[in-house]
């Protein structure tokens, strides 16, 4: 793929564009269809032979949502033929009831398995296709730059609804069809690599969660069993409370205003759920007086405290990814007796008792979040093999962890190499060479 960089810009509307691009008005090039006025009545989650979009099915910002729960139309209910999907549709979102997240994102349908219709809370955008391509107009849309101009036409407060009016006079640039067909040639590799990357870590996942289920309840090799009040563990274990493996469960310090010259403080938002420490998400505070009392060791767990029902009990083990770090009061330090367990023993168990929801069952509710304090928290049993057995399916989960971490690590990458083509491209500052003959 040969690239050029442009010279050559004339001013408009939305900036410096090539001079042989054109401009126009979204409302000029599209017309707006809103999709099929539905009684809940008339949806169902059970399988149909027709599959219903919403704004459900909208990616965060752009995007089909793999994961989202399954609508259908009901078997027996007619719906207008103009309602259906076909390969290549483009929609925006028209209604938002999170934080403006999805609002007029775009979604483009490809590779469709079976019938779609679309719901009243998206708009389909109708172009000649003759002089827009579907994929370069979807990717303009996702261009940060289109969202913050779409969030900007939003309107309503628990509900957001997107203005159609101000929309339709957003100005598009409009390179030659086909340079808008290699522009979204080049982003749709990038997005088929970030898709791959996405199905390994979710196999990676799924393995983590058999092997963390088998190894943390089953061990290695053992042949005898006996029923205890956590369940079925190896005969040689012993059921001990999280406070007999502990020498110290400490909460942090308050969240203090932000102070560049200060110590980094580490946060709720700093805990991923597969036990990683975030590096990004630190924020530097002024250093508080007993500072050596929260300065964070390799090893050190910690535990999210407080944070909504769903979220409370994430857990992660320091790594010593900083040299000097400290903690907040949201999170609690767990330093474990090294002569009895090793950290990333309580870790996984943490772990996993949190994707069982038990922290959800013992947690103290209130108005807007939820809280565990350390004697509920001691209070666990938790199954204890004999030291070599830990190292031994900690080393098994470790390796399928760090797995995980690269393939994430691998799919940041590509995300950001194709948002700076993005930036790139969808401007014309860099050019992309299109054959005479198209």
């Amino acid at each position: 793929m040969m690239f050029y960089k442009e010279t050559n810009f004339k001013e408009t509307p939305i900036g410096k564009i090539p001079k042989d691009w054109g401009i126009e008005k979204l409302g000029i090039l599209c017309r707006f269809k809103r999709g099929f006025s539905y009684r809940s009545s008339q949806v169902t989650s059970n399988t149909t032979q027709i599959r219903f979009l919403t704004i459900n099915d909208v990616e965060k910002e752009g995007g089909l949502k793999r994961e989202a729960e399954k609508l259908y139309i009901k078997e027996g209910v007619e719906v207008d033929p103009e309602f259906f999907v076909n390969e290549g549709d483009v929609f925006i979102a028209n209604t938002d009831m999170a934080k403006g997240f999805i609002i007029g994102a775009p979604l483009l349908m490809k590779k469709m398995n079976g019938k779609y219709v679309y719901s009243m809370d998206l708009t389909k955008l109708i172009f000649d296709k003759t002089k827009v391509d579907s994929i370069f107009l979807f990717y303009y849309l996702t261009h940060p730059s289109m969202r913050i101009r779409m969030k900007a036409s939003a309107q309503g407060t628990n509900v957001l609804h997107l203005n159609h009016f101000i929309v339709s006079n957003f100005f598009i640039p409009l390179p030659s069809l086909p340079e808008q067909q290699r522009i979204a040639e080049i982003l749709s590799t990038f997005d088929e690599a970030i898709q791959k990357t996405n199905e390994i870590i979710a196999k990676t996942e799924c393995l983590k969660k058999g092997l963390m289920q088998e190894l943390l309840t089953k061990g290695i090799g053992h042949k005898e069993f006996k029923d205890t009040e956590i369940g079925r563990i190896p005969k040689e274990w012993e059921v001990v409370k999280l406070k007999d493996v502990v020498s110290e469960a400490k909460p942090g310090f308050a969240c203090g205003k932000r102070d560049e010259n200060g110590i980094l403080q580490l946060r709720m938002d700093n805990i991923e759920p597969e036990g990683w420490i975030n590096v990004e998400a630190g924020v530097k505070v002024p250093i508080p007086e007993d500072v050596e009392d929260y300065i964070l060791k390799p090893g050190d767990i910690l535990f999210n405290n407080t944070n909504s029902v769903d979220l409370i009990g994430k857990t992660a083990i320091f790594r010593g990814e900083f040299s000097r770090c400290v903690y907040s009061n949201h999170l609690t330090r767990i330093r474990v007796d090294r002569s009895k367990v090793v950290p990333e023993w309580v870790l996984y168990l943490l772990i996993r008792k949190w994707e069982l929801g038990v922290f959800k069952v013992i947690c103290h509710r209130h108005v807007h979040q939820a809280g565990i304090n350390n004697e509920d928290l001691l209070r666990l049993k938790i199954p204890l093999p004999s030291l070599q057995e830990q190292q031994k399916i900690t080393s098994i989960i470790l390796t399928v962890d760090s797995k995980i971490k690269l393939e994430r690590m691998e799919k940041a990458k590509l995300e950001k190499i194709k948002q700076g083509l993005m930036d790139l491209l969808l401007t014309g500052k860099i050019r992309v060479k299109v054959n005479s003959n198209g």
